[in-house]
């Protein structure tokens, strides 16, 4: 099978779990790239934060972020977004404000959150002040009546419970009042996304784009959120520090992060594969 396009998740993948970018990813990447495939990044993070991390890889392709709500080029140019209605957020919120929890309202150039009951209910992939350099993030202390004054028209939600049994009953109670949201829940983390918003339709979005199919993608992930896209290409690989729902899923398991297992992966499933414009030569002169 020859392979077009790789997509890589970021945090757990192409981040070492000290948040740092090895050369190894980058030197991965341009091995890639020399054969004439296309690699975008799949991520749950802001588009502002991934492009950064785009721009240290030298990559000149579409990003999907936020979850797969938001898809732009490396030049800033909006290709799809898709935002959860305003009223919709606000009744929302009301309803999470009812909770012990810590809510982010997430939209591409800037985010806004309550101020945490308790520090330690807060996660990494809610608040981290690393992707604030360039990203405007706001604490408030009433998020409804903010929401309501500015009229907050989000790509998604992020919410951190006190524990998953919580969680799990504010997802029932949503999904029975809202068919315009998908609801994603990781233990105690409820992801609230417009509906038929996902990394794989993000990346499904993409491929139609680039008139790649599907079973000539090779995809690298390392979290929850990245098991249907692991499940759907042709190539579908977990990192070593992924968890175990994510391997199983997995056509193949590379080293973890830290042990540089996206440079592994590429140079072992890529050095053989002819570049893709040769490839493409070759075929034409069959036809």
């Amino acid at each position: 099978m020859i392979y077009r396009l790789l997509a890589m998740n970021i945090d757990g993948t192409i981040l070492q779990s000290n948040g740092k970018l090895h050369k190894s990813v980058k030197d991965a990447v341009e091995y890639v790239q020399s054969k004439g495939v296309t690699v975008t990044l799949v991520t749950s993070r802001n588009f502002v934060f991934a492009k950064r991390i785009a721009k240290a890889l030298k990559l000149q392709s579409m990003i999907i972020a936020h979850h797969g709500s938001f898809i732009a080029s490396t030049s800033d140019q909006a290709l799809f977004v898709k935002r959860i209605d305003e009223q919709i957020v606000y009744d929302i919120v009301r309803l999470l404000e009812s909770y012990p929890c810590h809510i982010r309202i997430v939209h591409e150039r800037y985010s806004i959150s309550n101020v945490p009951i308790k520090q330690n209910i807060v996660s990494r992939a809610i608040i981290d002040m690393n992707s604030f350099s360039s990203y405007h993030h706001q604490f408030v202390e009433n998020i409804s009546s903010y929401v309501e004054e500015e009229q907050i028209h989000p790509t998604h939600i992020e919410v951190v419970f006190h524990n998953s049994s919580v969680a799990n009953e504010v997802k029932t109670a949503l999904q029975n009042m809202y068919y315009e949201v998908d609801l994603q829940l990781y233990g105690n983390q409820l992801i609230i996304l417009p509906n038929s918003v996902s990394k794989l339709t993000g990346l499904l979005y993409t491929c139609e784009k680039w008139k790649i199919p599907l079973n000539q993608v090779v995809a690298i992930g390392s979290d929850l959120d990245d098991l249907d896209i692991i499940d759907a290409v042709g190539l579908g690989v977990a990192m070593g520090n992924a968890p175990l729902e994510v391997k199983d899923k997995a056509d193949w398991i590379t080293r973890s992060n830290n042990e540089h297992g996206v440079s592994y992966m590429v140079r072992e499933h890529f050095r053989k594969q002819q570049p893709i414009g040769l490839i493409d030569k070759i075929n034409s002169t069959k036809k």
